[in-house]
């Protein structure tokens, strides 16, 4: 399915310059964010997206409301993000949900869903739908006192680096491998050894042995870490990761003391922002693959229906376990079952099919 969000883009700008000529935006105090991101900038989007969204939030705010932004661990560590928000010690952080899955497990159903919706879907139950309403209940709920705004969101991953060909599911029976949110959840049912490090740590722990395997997103961000080097075969599709949201998280008592006008242009360029990674990562990731066959010595592999269905499988497993144990995962689980058995009818008449010349 390929879809333009080039003129949701261009009307959200419309509004943003319409907001900034209007007086208030200048009229308000000037206000400093300090933000603490969990990836570095060089990577694109995901680390990258963030600093793209500060410089248009400058712009249309005539210099109104900046945002400082701390390469990871320079204030706090990335697992310590949320926490760090929260609690006011800084202003604002960006991570991934599955970041804090062990103190909120429903937040990862607002991050990525193996088996899950493409981008298109996914913001449409997010913005649309009950999402959005429901990311930020499920924080609320747990007791922390964080804004949520996407800020990202990310086109499929890829499904792992391995050193050899995986032809059968017992190669993956223990087995070391980075893998992120629900879908670690999986491969563990299949005997994986799962862990979740953060970017910088991942190319050593290969090389040392560390792990066996990793995944970590698209190809333009796979391809600045150099798992290539070492690990030869590139398994696609990301099953666990067919869409990605990256959030904002800004303290409750700093997003309140913000004028109307402040917030809504924070809302209006995060949102713009999303527009923007969509369409960077849909753009960016055939240059990549290709080089990485011809100039890297990587073999694209493609995950045979039979290993697919055993992902499947276990993640349902997972699934049910989740909804079982927590009535927030639940809650969210089944409210984003019932948008895509309604979506699925628009979908299935809607597109051509993919095999489409």
């Amino acid at each position: 399915m390929k879809k333009t969000y080039v003129s949701t883009f261009f009307v959200l700008l419309l509004v943003i310059v319409t907001l900034s000529l209007s007086g208030p935006a200048f009229g308000a105090k000037r206000v400093l964010i300090r933000l603490q991101q969990a990836y570095p900038k060089p990577l694109p989007i995901i680390g990258s997206g963030v600093a793209w969204w500060a410089e248009q939030l400058k712009e249309a705010s005539g210099g109104n409301i900046v945002v400082k932004i701390y390469e990871p661990g320079k204030l706090v560590a990335p697992f310590e993000i949320l926490d760090a928000v929260s609690s006011g010690k800084v202003d604002a952080g960006c991570a991934g949900d599955a970041f804090f899955a062990g103190k909120i497990p429903a937040g990862q159903i607002f991050s990525s869903i193996p088996f899950g919706p493409e981008a298109g879907e996914y913001m449409a139950w997010y913005y649309h739908g009950n999402g959005g309403k429901l990311h930020q209940e499920v924080y609320d709920q747990a007791g922390y006192n964080v804004k949520l705004i996407p800020v990202a969101l990310l086109v499929p991953e890829t499904a792992g680096w391995f050193r050899e060909p995986i032809e059968s599911l017992d190669q993956l029976k223990g087995m070391k491998m980075r893998f992120y949110g629900l879908g670690g959840q999986a491969m563990q049912k299949l005997g994986m050894s799962i862990t979740v490090m953060p970017s910088g740590d991942l190319f050593p722990a290969l090389e040392k042995g560390v792990l066996d395997a990793t995944e970590f997103s698209m190809p333009t961000i796979d391809q600045r870490l150099g798992f290539y080097k070492i690990a030869k075969y590139n398994y696609f599709p990301g099953w666990h990761q067919q869409a990605t949201f990256l959030p904002l998280y800004i303290n409750k008592d700093k997003w309140n003391k913000l004028s109307k006008t402040q917030q809504k242009l924070i809302e209006l360029t995060a949102m713009a922002s999303v527009t923007h990674s969509i369409a960077e990562g849909e753009a960016t990731q055939a240059a990549i693959i290709k080089e990485n066959v011809e100039k890297r010595g990587v073999k694209n592999m493609y995950w045979s229906q039979e290993m697919l269905d055993e992902f499947k499988k276990k993640w349902e497993e997972v699934a049910a376990e989740q909804c079982a144990k927590d009535p927030a995962f639940k809650k969210a689980y089944e409210d984003l079952k019932a948008f895509r058995k309604e979506y699925k009818y628009w979908q299935s008449l809607g597109f051509l099919p993919r095999n489409c010349k």
